[in-house]
């Protein structure tokens, strides 16, 4: 399908829909063509940015926009079963329920013979889904450097996993890819979900309709019903409505969602009239307990070719070479990362729970137990095998190589929030990046383990000396500590901004993805989990 072919013009929408669908992105385009499967429900998906119609080629051969790198990784069991401990043990949020949910929203490719060798990767293909929507399988290129990835890392005493996808995530291997080995192109939600089904009457999807607020019937002030969804094509045009039968679905991430509910009046009532917003429902823990994945790398000189060198060169432009995206990883524990220190960092971090405290960016006291109890579980899983920190080889810059580091636990939770009623100006994104000083440790010797794989044989024979931070500027922790306070960037897996926690501990959604105090309002993306993942989070997300 060339267009979207349920993208309906403004003026053929019904006046109301059973399920109003807030974004069409990874969830929500998945939303869309799971709840269209019943003819008796109509669903409109309100989307505020364009189709991605006039960019197609740019965006399947992964050359222009989408911030999803494809890394198709899952977390670990650990991970999500404290998901499930966080509501109390729901099960429908455990290992279990995820896997098997996983399993159904893929299908996966298992590499050629040749690029298995080059690259040598280990699976195991019992561990993924057959005939899921999302393409999971290999890149049809990969540099013989990759080979060398494993021996390195099982030379600093990282060992290689056979087996990433079945709950015990840590350790070295070549990274799944949501990406089609039939041409070569992304596989991401429309082309997975949308764009091959035959046309449904009773699905639209409008393009350009950035929604400004839920509208309520408020004559039941402690159980709000949303009647209807107001939108509009840019900050000048008139605000529309339509009409909402069953349910609003909010699926505008981690940033859109908080935002449209502070919009609609459900928030914390100090945001709210500060913004000049009329406060419906007083739900102190929308926007708050944000968490991020932040990154930064070691960066050599390289002495072979890499993939970005042989582009701009054209010695190869053929679709398989095209396809390369970088898929060395590594999830490492703070075991292997710290040693014996991580039990002393571990009692440090618990002495040091009440400075922290201090810092949660709300007085409201539920928030505050929601902050202790994901401090608890954060601080529980790095004496586990929950990995701490991602190694990634990066071989897309030009005559460079980079060995990756990201921060998958951090204790530091930060917030957002409305300024203004005017639903076209950004909220404010305070994600208090390392303010608790354990994130700056970890991500510290994180750094100095890439350091270490950049210089540890076989790895090291392709590459040549420091460029960045380089060893002439930084060798001590407090060296370490002052450049990477400058040089860190997000990897945008943000997460936990209507987070899934009872409603005493500053909790947004229950185990029905429902908004407390909301009878017919559900959230259904990242902004949901109430911890972070060690894993990009497309996977968990479908």
């Amino acid at each position: 399908m060339t267009t979207m072919q349920r993208r309906q013009p403004r003026h053929s929408l019904s006046e109301s829909y059973d399920f109003v669908i807030v974004g069409g992105g990874t969830a929500g385009l998945a939303l869309a063509a799971r709840l269209s499967e019943d003819s008796n429900h109509t669903v409109l998906v309100l989307e505020a940015g364009e189709s991605g119609d006039a960019v197609a080629d740019q965006v399947t051969a992964r050359r222009l926009g989408a911030m999803n790198g494809m890394y198709h990784i899952r977390p670990s069991k650990i991970e999500v079963d404290a998901w499930s401990t966080l509501i109390g043990g729901d099960s429908r949020w455990n290992w279990d329920s995820l896997l098997s949910a996983m399993d159904a929203s893929e299908t996966f490719d298992p590499p050629s013979s040749d690029l298995q060798t080059t690259g040598n990767i280990q699976y195991v293909a019992s561990s993924h889904g057959t005939s899921g929507p999302i393409q999971a399988g290999y890149v049809g290129y990969i540099p013989p450097i990759v080979s060398n990835w494993s021996s390195t890392l099982a030379t600093v005493g990282i060992s290689a996993t056979s087996d990433a996808y079945s709950g015990s995530n840590w350790g070295s291997y070549i990274s799944v890819l949501s990406i089609n080995p039939a041409n070569w192109t992304r596989s991401y939600s429309r082309s997975g979900y949308i764009d091959p089904l035959p046309p449904r009457s009773n699905l639209a999807i409008l393009p350009g309709a950035t929604v400004t607020r839920i509208v309520f019937n408020t004559s039941n002030s402690s159980n709000l019903t949303a009647t209807a969804v107001e939108w509009a094509a840019s900050a000048s045009a008139p605000r529309q409505i339509v009409g909402v039968t069953k349910e609003v679905i909010l699926a505008g991430g981690t940033i859109g969602s908080p935002q449209v509910l502070q919009l609609s009046g459900v928030g914390p009532s100090d945001v709210l009239k500060a913004a000049g917003v009329n406060v419906l429902l007083d739900l102190p823990g929308v926007g708050q307990h944000l968490q991020d994945h932040i990154s930064t790398q070691v960066s050599f000189k390289s002495n072979i070719e890499t993939p970005r060198d042989m582009y701009n060169n054209k010695e190869r432009t053929d679709a398989a070479f095209n396809s390369y995206v970088n898929t060395a990883v590594a999830y490492v524990t703070a075991s292997t990362l710290l040693g014996d220190s991580a039990a002393t960092l571990a009692s440090q971090i618990a002495a040091n729970y009440s400075a922290q405290a201090a810092l949660v960016p709300s007085s409201d006291s539920g928030v505050v137990l929601g902050f202790e109890a994901i401090y608890n579980q954060t601080l529980a899983m790095l004496t586990s095998n929950v990995a701490q920190v991602e190694i990634l080889l990066g071989l897309n810059a030009a005559g460079s190589v980079g060995v990756q580091t990201a921060l998958q636990h951090p204790f530091s939770q930060g917030r957002l929030y409305i300024t203004t009623s005017n639903p076209f100006t950004s909220p404010t994104i305070d994600p208090q990046y390392l303010s608790h000083a354990a994130d700056t440790v970890i991500f510290r010797e994180g750094l100095k383990l890439a350091r270490t794989i950049g210089n540890t044989a076989p790895l090291s024979e392709n590459l040549g000396e420091e460029i960045s931070p380089g060893t002439t500027n930084v060798n001590t922790d407090d060296e370490w500590d002052a450049w990477l306070a400058n040089n860190f960037g997000t990897e945008y897996h943000p997460s936990s901004s209507c987070a899934m926690l009872p409603r005493e501990q500053g909790g947004v959604v229950d185990g029905d993805l429902k908004v407390y105090g909301l009878a017919n309002v559900r959230v259904a993306d990242a902004s949901v989990f109430p911890n972070t993942f060690s894993a990009h989070v497309g996977a968990s997300l479908y």
